[in-house]
């Protein structure tokens, strides 16, 4: 007797779930856990490295020039600093990242630890060699940026998206009563249970951080597409991407309290060194991010280094830069509150569960397969009309 057309689609739908998990599982598997850890990153880092958080206080009221100069005696020769990034929260430490001229192969980025109330160096970090440094490369191009390892883990965000997709297709009963897929003992055995009711929790979380992923993995692309919907700010016009400007006519204090004083009651968030613009008749700007009383989000603001003019800045204030934002804020959990941070938590943690058991009902169901054809063959059972 033939296959129904519903029969045939389930019956490709699983074949295709099954040959996702089976062929991209030695993949899937080590880019969710590395997105594991990284929702946890700073918490992580500190119960790791207590000594690069061990703050004395949390003021911030030395001047930037002084962070600066100690983190440049701390980075070494050859490296630069580029930015300040003032403590989020009382227990953390400043940050200033010092980085070095672009020569054959990638630039080095040094990640320097101060205390905020004394600017005494607490630590020194080469981030690319680091152990969060490496799980942030992994995660994002498999270490391999130069043989396309972004597009690699952008095509295994489309095969989890499918899979997604196709396993709560997989999962709804046959009989279309919601309530009979949400009951445990769908099986008699627990690895199926645990395969079913685990992936019909999970399976729209991971498939929202499995869709943002594949614009991570495909930035152009997903740049072209989002801009096609949504007004952002185009590339060429982003500043800082190129090489630090040594000589300014400002000093960094002179450029933070310019900042400060044009956007009364805000805090410093962060402090970006002028860079040279691509464009040479742009002056050098400072960039420098302010939190307000009233906002959980920092605001931008560019301050002119030959006039001293504070001026607001469009990029990242646009519908497609804040929808791009939104983006990468889903995928890292970050900036949506505990719940979320904890889903995305969840959604690592899920695909080595979803291959380990799909590999163990495949091999089972494999196994019993050939003892009926055995038992057939042997002729003590009828084959199935």
């Amino acid at each position: 007797m033939s296959e129904t057309r519903a029969a045939q689609l389930r019956r490709l739908w699983l074949n295709l779930h099954l040959w996702i998990g089976a062929g991209l599982g030695l993949l899937i598997v080590p880019i969710a856990i590395s997105g594991c850890l990284l929702v946890f990153h700073d918490e992580l880092d500190a119960w790791f490295n207590p000594a690069r958080y061990a703050v004395t206080g949390v003021n911030t009221g030395l001047p930037p020039s002084a962070y600066l100069d100690s983190a440049a005696r701390a980075a070494g020769p050859g490296l630069t600093p580029a930015v300040v990034r003032y403590p989020e929260s009382d227990d953390a430490p400043l940050v200033v990242s010092a980085r070095s001229a672009r020569g054959e192969g990638p630039p080095r980025l040094i990640n320097v630890y101060l205390d905020p109330a004394t600017g005494r160096v607490l630590d020194t970090v080469d981030f690319r060699s680091s152990f969060f440094g490496f799980l942030h490369r992994f995660h994002e191009n498999l270490t391999i940026p130069e043989y396309y390892g972004r597009s690699v883990v952008g095509w295994v965000g489309v095969a989890m998206l499918i899979s997604s997709l196709t396993g709560i297709w997989l999962w709804w009963p046959r009989s279309g009563a919601l309530w009979l897929g949400l009951r445990w003992q769908r099986s008699p055995a627990t690895i199926t249970n645990l395969h079913h009711l685990v992936g019909f929790w999970i399976a729209l979380p991971l498939a929202a951080v499995s869709f943002t992923g594949i614009y991570l993995g495909f930035p152009q692309q997903g740049r072209q597409v989002l801009s096609s919907l949504a007004t952002m700010t185009p590339q060429g016009q982003r500043p800082f991407s190129g090489a630090p400007v040594h000589k300014t006519t400002h000093t960094p204090d002179q450029a933070l309290a310019l900042a400060l004083a044009g956007t009364p009651g805000s805090r410093p968030a962060a402090l970006f060194l002028p860079t040279a613009s691509r464009q040479s008749q742009e002056p050098p700007l400072w960039r420098v991010q302010l939190r307000l009383p009233d906002s959980s989000q920092p605001v931008t603001v560019l301050v002119d280094d030959a006039s001293g003019r504070v001026r607001a800045t469009t990029a990242g204030t646009l519908p497609g830069d804040r929808a791009a934002q939104w983006i990468r804020w889903i995928h890292e959990g970050s900036h949506s509150g505990p719940v979320w941070r904890g889903i995305v938590f969840l959604c690592g943690l899920a695909p080595p569960v979803f291959v380990l058991t799909g590999v163990i009902m495949w091999w089972r169901k494999r196994t019993s397969r050939k003892a009926l054809e055995t038992l057939r063959e042997a002729g003590q059972l009828r084959p199935a009309e």
